[in-house]
């Protein structure tokens, strides 16, 4: 397993482990040249996708299976028969769980885990590590919560690492190695909230008990008071986007 504070420190300086393959026990560290972000003021979900959030298609939690959540995002998928994310990693991302630096937001369609992200947490960064997806647009629905509760946490900076299409498509855009870390140093300082603290916020908000974070983006308690959670983070971005 790879020490906690070795694992911190490396992200903190912009680099992360990999592995050649699930059972693979040695690690190699990747520092990319170009790194996929998201303007989390920016970031803006289609009106599809807004709608389904919307309609609270799937139950959304945070830290509820995390476990879970790695394991899924690990195992085989067509095209990609084997996983950067080695039992020495999983392992490492658990421990680090447990000391409050990694998180996951779970989907669920009743009992059914259908989608899901995980990723490491520090000072007001999150690295956004992997995701995955048994139902349709259910990482999608992930990425939205964790955006909306990364707003309200006061976080400043997601990392998503390596440009794919698919991130692309969400809003990520691309920038130097030296920009991204310069942008870790000045994510430095201790978030307004957990991420736990600021999902519960979001929950409580819809069920009427209030957060300053949502209050920004409705109308007052009575409206928060009538509302969803996914009905509550649409509007929010509806009315930043």
């Amino acid at each position: 397993m790879i020490p906690a504070d070795m694992l911190l420190l490396a992200y903190r300086s912009g680099i992360f482990p990999m592995a050649d393959s699930r059972d693979d026990p040695e690690i190699f560290w990747v520092e990319p040249r170009e790194r996929a972000v998201f303007s989390l003021e920016e970031f803006a979900p289609g009106r599809t996708l807004r709608k389904i959030v919307r309609q609270d298609r799937y139950r959304v939690t945070c830290d509820t299976a995390f476990a879970d959540v790695v394991a899924a995002c690990a195992a085989p998928r067509p095209g990609h028969p084997e996983s950067w994310i080695s039992h020495r990693i999983a392992a490492s991302y658990a421990a680090l769980h447990d000391l409050g630096h990694a998180h996951s937001i779970e989907c669920w369609d009743g009992n059914d885990l259908v989608g899901g992200l995980y990723g490491v947490s520090f000072d007001r960064v999150f690295c956004g590590e992997s995701m995955f997806s048994r139902a349709d647009n259910a990482s999608k629905v992930a990425l939205v919560w964790l955006v909306a509760i990364l707003k309200e946490a006061e976080v400043t900076l997601l990392d998503c690492q390596f440009m794919t299409d698919h991130l692309a498509s969400l809003g990520a855009v691309e920038m130097s190695q030296d920009d991204y870390v310069k942008l870790v140093q000045q994510a430095r300082g201790l978030a307004a909230k957990t991420l736990g603290e600021a999902y519960s916020a979001l929950v409580g908000a819809a069920a009427g008990s209030g957060s300053a974070g949502v209050a920004r983006a409705e109308s007052g308690a009575g409206a928060r008071a009538a509302s969803s959670p996914g009905k509550l983070i649409a509007q929010s971005f509806t009315q930043t986007s």
